[in-house]
C-alpha cells in the first residue's frame, strides 16, 4: 500500500501541481495550538489570501479523520480552529494518528513531510522549533531540526522564539548541514524581534537569489531543507527587553507548573500574550503573513 492511500490533495492544489504552478505549504499547529479562537481562524484565512495575492496557491496541511489533507476546506479550518481534541502531530506521531483516524494539526516537521509527499518545495511558518534551554540536561531538541536535515523543503520563518537557546539551535543546524539564509538581514531574527545577537550563514536580498540557491541545492542532490530567516516587519517588531522579560516570567511559571514537552510552546505563547496585553499576538499574526508573502514571491520564481 503506497502513501497515496493516506493523503488527500485539494482540487485547487492538485491543479496547481499538475500545471506546474507555484504552491506554498502552510502548517496548522499555529491555528490549533498557537492562537486563540477566532483569531486563529481569521489568521488562517488571512495567510492563505496573502499567498493568493502574491500569485501562488496556498496549501494548508492538517490531518482530518486520519487523512493527510493538503489544502483545507473552510470546514477543515473550522475543525482545526475550534476542535477540543486536536492533537499536535510531529514525525513520530503520524503513524498512530493516521491509523487511529484522528484529527491533528501538523508541526513544522510533520508539515515538511506531508508537503514533500505532495511534491511541494516551500513552506511558510511563524517560527521553527529548536534546542531548548538546558537541553544539555534535558535533551529537549525539536524534531523540526532533524527534519530540516533530511526533507527537501525550504522553510520561511521569522527565526526561532527566544524561549529557546538560539545559539545552540544554530550550532545544531550547522552540524546537520542546513543552510540558514537571512532575507535582507545579517542577523538571525528571534520571532517577536528582529534582533538575536547571532549571525546568519548568508544574506540574500531578493526572492530571485533565494530561488536560485534552492535550484542549485536541488540540482546538486543535497538532501535536506533550507531556512530562510525573514525578520518580523519593523513596525511590528517588539522591544527585545520587554519580550525577553515576558519570556523569562513565562518560563518560570511553566517550570513551577511542571509543563513539559510539546505543551511548553502553547503554554508560553499564551502566557506571553497575556503579559504583553495582546501585543505579541499581533506581532505573531503579522510575521506569519510576512513569511507567507515571501514564500510566494520565492516559489513563483522557482516554477
Amino acid at each position: 500500500m503506497s502513501f497515496e492511500n493516506y493523503i488527500i490533495i485539494s482540487e485547487e492544489v492538485k491543479e496547481a501541481i499538475n500545471g506546474n504552478k507555484a504552491v506554498v505549504a502552510l502548517e496548522s499547529t499555529i491555528i490549533s495550538h498557537g492562537m486563540p479562537y477566532p483569531q486563529n481562524y481569521d489568521t488562517a484565512l488571512l495567510v492563505e489570501n496573502t499567498v493568493r495575492k502574491n500569485n501562488a496557491v496556498p496549501a494548508t496541511i492538517a490531518i482530518i479523520d486520519g487523512k493527510i489533507k493538503v489544502g483545507l476546506s473552510l470546514r477543515d479550518l473550522e475543525i482545526i480552529s475550534t476542535g477540543k481534541n486536536i492533537l499536535k502531530a510531529s514525525r513520530r506521531d503520524l503513524p498512530v494518528i493516521i491509523s487511529k483516524k484522528l484529527n491533528a494539526a501538523t508541526t513544522v516537521s510533520a508539515t515538511m513531510i506531508c508537503a514533500a509527499l505532495a511534491s511541494l518545495k516551500i513552506f511558510a511558518t511563524g517560527g521553527i522549533g529548536g534546542v531548548h534551554r538546558n537541553a544539555q540536561n534535558t535533551f529537549d531538541i525539536s524534531a523540526d531540526l532533524k527534519e530540516l536535515s533530511i526533507t527537501n523543503i525550504a522553510v520561511v520563518s521569522a527565526g526561532v522564539k527566544s524561549i529557546l537557546d538560539i545559539g545552540l539551535t544554530l550550532e545544531y543546524l550547522e552540524t546537520m548541514g542546513v543552510p540558514v539564509i537571512g532575507y535582507r538581514t545579517d542577523e538571525f531574527p528571534a520571532f517577536y524581534t528582529r534582533q538575536s545577537g547571532y549571525k546568519v550563514n548568508y544574506r540574500l536580498d531578493s526572492p530571485e537569489e533565494i530561488a536560485e540557491a534552492m535550484k542549485v541545492k536541488r540540482e546538486l542532490g543535497l538532501n535536506g531543507g533550507m531556512i530562510i530567516a525573514n525578520p518580523v516587519p519593523e513596525e511590528f517588531s517588539m522591544d527585545k527587553k520587554i519580550i525577553d522579560e515576558a519570556i523569562e516570567a513565562s518560563l518560570t511559571k511553566a517550570d513551577k507548573n511542571n509543563i513539559k514537552g510539546k505543551d511548553v510552546t502553547p503554554f508560553l505563547l499564551s502566557e506571553i500574550n497575556n503579559i504583553t496585553g495582546g501585543t505579541s499576538l499581533e506581532s505573531n499574526i503579522r510575521l506569519v503573513m510576512n513569511n507567507a508573502k515571501l514564500a510566494a514571491e520565492i516559489i513563483v520564481r522557482s516554477v
